[in-house]
Order: C-alpha cells, then structure tokens, then sequence
C-alpha cells in the first residue's frame, strides 16, 4: 500500500511520542521516511535533529540543526540547541555563537544564561549537557 501525506502526519507525530518516552532512535526511523517524503519540512528535520541529539548522534544533529537554519534563520530554538550540539561536542566557540543568536532573538531565561554575555572568559557555555529541550 503507497504512503499517503495521512501516514507521514500519523509517524510525525508516533516520532513526537516517541521522543518524549526517551526512544530517539525509533523517532529518526519514523522521520526518515517523512523526510524522504517532505524533503523540504522543517518541522520534521527540525524533530530529527531532536532525536539525533537524545540519541547523541552529533554529527547528524548538526547539520540537521544547520539545515533548519538555513531555512529559518530567526529560529531561536534551532541555534540553541544547535549550540549544545556544539557545546556537547567540545566546540565552544561556534557553541558561544549560537547561544548568543537564541538569546539575540529570543530572551528566554534559559537562552539569556547559556549565551553568558557577562563572561567571555568561560568560553560562552556553562559545561551544561542538557537536552535542547531543558
């Protein structure tokens, strides 16, 4: 039986349940094949550079997070969680960068203590490997 768009909406959102009950790596499976489907959907690549990051698979996240910031360049949430990426990689510069974008765009508290605008001197990140979503 073909894929119809009803099936990739029903895994987009099998891929959400699954990342809140801690399976990232059932998520990504679920994701590929909406992405193979909607190459061009930022919400779903957005997810998957979710799952690879839970899953800490980094290399992957990243050019995820890239690639959903590439389209959306105002998005806060993709340059924070593409600086823990960074942070949880040992990169703190681009991590220090990306934090201070989230913040620039979005003052969330969480946003404004991981860009330390205050303290150049820790590098930007606060040694804090936390989920993106924290």
């Amino acid at each position: 039986m073909p894929e119809s768009p009803e099936t990739h909406i029903i895994d987009y959102r099998a891929a959400e349940q699954l990342l809140a009950a801690r399976d990232p790596r059932g998520a990504v499976k679920l994701l590929d094949s909406v992405i193979a489907a909607h190459p061009e959907n930022t919400a779903a690549r957005l997810l998957r550079a979710r799952a690879f990051f839970a899953a800490a698979q980094l290399r992957p996240a990243e050019l995820e997070f890239e690639l959903v910031l590439e389209r959306e360049p105002d998005n806060a949430f993709a340059h924070f969680a593409l600086a823990r990426t960074f942070q949880r990689s040992g990169r703190p510069e681009p991590a220090k960068r990306h934090f201070r974008l989230a913040a620039a765009l979005d003052p969330k508290p969480e946003y404004v203590k991981a860009a330390q605008f205050d303290s150049d001197s820790r590098g930007g990140a606060d040694g804090d490997t936390s989920s993106p979503d924290d």
